[in-house]
């Protein structure tokens, strides 16, 4: 089954930049220490490099690019140390988002989670199509932040979940059941469709430490 993209309209070239900029540094598609050239940047996405430049602003904000007087921006390296810190929080913030989105959701992301939860139970999916994997599972977890109805528990998580993302798809290679971890938010959004915010909350609290002891077993 082929992964559903979520249409996405922007406010601004700005946000439009920050926005793509942000998952191809999360993904790995532009390499962890790489010079950031914004004239070749402006020209794939098609803008103009004031936005492109507003965007890594955000960017650096979110410890994702980092920018050198005189020498320019660079994407950062991923530092694997980061995983014990970056898990301490996503420990405590995942649950209460996944409460908080069994609680609060209204019915239209209700049923976007419910979709989500039948699109990923079906998934016939090529375990070899990693980066497939981690582009289902940003969305699953954006979508329950944003249910989750607090935005500044959606802002913490949503840049913790990069940066854990970024270490996971450095060791992608070596994960032996990729598609398994994705399974495990079917469960999970299952529970928040249902509201109920103690499982909800459990299961996220699983996943996250499950992610790190998978992690953790091939560093």
């Amino acid at each position: 089954m082929a992964r559903q993209s979520t249409e996405r309209s922007y406010d601004s070239l700005a946000e439009r930049a920050y926005h793509e900029l942000r998952d191809q540094l999360v993904l790995l598609d532009i390499a962890p220490g790489s010079p950031i050239n914004e004239a070749r940047l402006a020209l794939e996405l098609g803008i103009g490099r004031t936005p492109i430049r507003e965007g890594l602003k955000k960017l650096e904000q979110d410890h994702l690019v980092v920018s050198f007087p005189r020498r320019g921006t660079f994407a950062t390296r991923v530092d694997l140390t980061d995983l014990a810190d970056i898990s301490e929080l996503r420990q405590v913030l995942e649950p209460v988002a996944a409460a908080g989105a069994a609680r609060r959701a209204g019915p239209e992301l209700r049923a976007q989670l419910a979709a989500k939860a039948e699109q990923i139970g079906a998934m016939d999916h090529d375990p070899a199509d990693r980066r497939g994997l981690m582009e289902y599972d940003l969305e699953v977890h954006r979508l329950i932040y944003r249910a989750a109805g607090n935005p500044h528990v959606e802002e913490t998580l949503v840049r913790l979940d990069n940066l854990a993302t970024r270490i996971w798809c450095l060791v992608l290679d070596r994960l032996p059941d990729v598609a398994a971890h994705i399974h495990e938010h079917v469960g999970l959004l299952r529970a928040i469709v249902d509201g109920d915010a103690d499982r909800a909350a459990t299961l996220a609290g699983e996943h996250v430490a499950r992610f790190e002891e998978s992690v953790r077993r091939v560093l």
